[in-house]
């Protein structure tokens, strides 16, 4: 017959177990594993297998993990390492920053790369991220020591393109690989300055058993690197792949735990790319850097209204050129609209660089307020050069563009419109609308309408000079002077 264990005062079979193991000789906090999934799209975790995520709403994205659990660690041991420090004894000095030699790039990271920091770099494939990192690595400033750690390219590939590049710099380390353990301790054997590891998908890290590339090997590596850079002070730029959806692979938290997200934008099929910063602990997220792909690389774009209006046709209805600010650097864009009778019962409305929500509100505004039945027309609206803009004062370019293309009258060459549109037909004020006006001026145009609301500050300014301003207080009144 089997002996019966007699336990007093257990209630449970946990605690059963637990005095059979420690009755066999086994270690009360022996460290377990644990077997779980996670969502490969949004990072979501669950102790049983899901067909849908009940994160992002995915269907058969789960996949099966094992993680290793280190056993308890005592609560006094941790708190004997915690410090509490007084706001007020915290010395703050100016970030040490080493000057990339791209002027757009420095504007973007707000002034250069700080030492320690973490920078993530997404982009489409294809779209010049590596092109612009080795273009960094090439015109840095100080002459620091890069290590370039490619897991996608041999050194051969890299050469290759640094040739056509023009890149040659000595201090430039190369290596191609992708164990992330074999990485740390080339950072801890050559101590360098500035790290880069192209890509973040490509590494792996031996002591997880998931595939290079899924969230947990994502989420542990990047965390590995933020240690690495705060701990010997070396700056690391750290390339991510884009989704279908346009956001970088993997998890959200990947961009919470970096210090700077900058994210490369641009068509295949056209030669400008825009850097724009997304998240940045030690600069504005609101600045944009604009380059142009040629056969030597990324060039800087110094004057991009200029550009951006090139081309613009001369007396021809629906085109208008607005004053956009992306940052602190205004810039000109020409806005195109077409407007033409529709086949169908329902009239189509399509936008490109700009929101498809934002140009039906405008049009239900020009149809309430300024009498034009726009409901049995197309109507067409495209921002010049692939930009695409977002801020409110560009509704009144929109909604005259659109006016113009309907009534088929042609805007002045040389006018400007500046200004936010209400649902009320009002024309609001925006700001800083000195730099839109002097940005106009200086390119040229002679003319800028305005809202009434920014009049005052415009006649204050001692530079304008050359330009008619033009104050109005709603849409019917400003396409009265703009379509004369």
């Amino acid at each position: 017959m089997y002996k019966i264990l007699k336990v007093k005062k257990i209630s449970t079979y946990k605690n059963v177990y637990k005095r059979i193991k420690r009755k066999d000789g086994w270690k009360k906090d022996m460290p377990k594993k644990k077997t779980f999934f996670i969502c490969q799209n949004c990072g979501y975790e669950s102790r049983g297998w899901l067909g849908k995520c009940p994160g992002c709403s995915q269907w058969n994205t789960f996949t099966e993990e094992i993680q290793q659990l280190a056993g308890k660690k005592s609560r006094d041991a941790v708190l004997s390492d915690v410090k509490l420090v007084n706001i007020n004894d915290v010395q703050i000095e100016k970030e040490d920053r080493y000057k990339t030699g791209i002027k757009e790039m420095d504007r973007v990271l707000g002034g250069g790369i700080v030492k320690g920091s973490l920078i993530l770099v997404g982009g489409d494939p294809g779209i010049g991220k590596s092109t612009l990192i080795l273009q960094i690595c090439d015109k840095i400033k100080e002459n620091p020591k890069i290590i370039y750690i490619s897991g996608e390219e041999s050194i051969k590939q890299i050469k290759i393109r640094a040739d056509r590049l023009g890149v040659s710099n000595s201090n430039l380390l190369m290596v191609s690989e992708t164990n992330f353990n074999i990485v740390q301790s080339l950072c801890e054997r050559e101590k360098p300055n500035l790290l880069i590891v192209d890509s973040i998908q490509t590494m792996f890290n031996e002591e997880l058993s998931a595939a290079p590339g899924s969230i947990s090997q994502v989420r542990d590596i990047t965390a590995g690197l933020m240690r690495i850079a705060k701990s010997m002070n070396i700056a690391i730029i750290i390339v991510g792949h884009v989704t279908k959806e346009g956001s970088i692979a993997g998890p959200r938290v990947l961009e919470h735990m970096v210090d700077t997200v900058l994210y490369f934008e641009g068509e295949r099929h056209l030669s400008y790319r825009i850097l724009r910063a997304v998240k940045n602990r030690f600069g504005s997220t609101n600045e944009i850097g604009i380059f142009e792909m040629k056969d030597v690389g990324l060039v800087e774009v110094d004057n991009p209204s200029k550009i951006m209006i090139s081309g613009r046709p001369e007396n021809v209805p629906g085109s208008v050129v607005v004053s956009s600010l992306e940052g602190t650097r205004p810039m000109l864009i020409e806005i195109q609209a077409l407007v033409c009778p529709t086949s169908f019962g329902m009239p189509r409305r399509m936008a490109t660089g700009v929101d498809y929500n934002r140009i039906t509100l405008l049009m239900a505004v020009l149809e309430k307020r300024v009498g034009m039945q726009l409901h049995n027309f197309d109507a067409y609206v495209n921002v010049a050069g692939g930009l695409k803009i977002d801020e409110p004062a560009c509704d009144l370019g929109i909604v005259t563009a659109i006016a113009s293309s309907f009534r088929n009258v042609p805007v002045d060459i040389n006018t400007v419109l500046i200004g936010e549109v209400g649902l009320t037909g009002e024309v609001r004020a925006v700001n800083q609308v000195d730099k839109r006006v002097m940005e106009a001026m200086r390119i040229g145009f002679k003319r800028c309408i305005v809202p009434l609301g920014n009049v005052e500050v415009i006649k204050n300014m001692k530079e304008v000079n050359n330009i008619d301003i033009v104050g109005v207080g709603n849409v019917q009144e400003a396409l009265g002077i703009a379509l004369q």
